[in-house]
């Protein structure tokens, strides 16, 4: 769950900066928000990684 918990405080700390690019027109306020996007997909990755193994072995211990 640990790895949830990172998905959402990254997620709330681009709050701000998505306000100040869609609101106010903050072109760096945007730079910020797709770094922080590509962020979220290499963890979402790793998290579907990590879960893919743990079903693997799990299944892999089944048999």
């Amino acid at each position: 769950m640990n790895n949830f918990s990172k998905i959402k405080d990254l997620v709330l700390s681009l709050e701000g900066d998505f306000e100040k690019f869609y609101d106010k027109g903050n072109s760096a306020a945007g730079t910020r928000v797709r770094k922080g996007m590509q962020d979220l997909k290499n963890m979402a990755q790793d998290i579907r990684k990590e879960v893919q193994d743990m079903k693997n072995s799990q299944d892999a211990d089944k048999k």
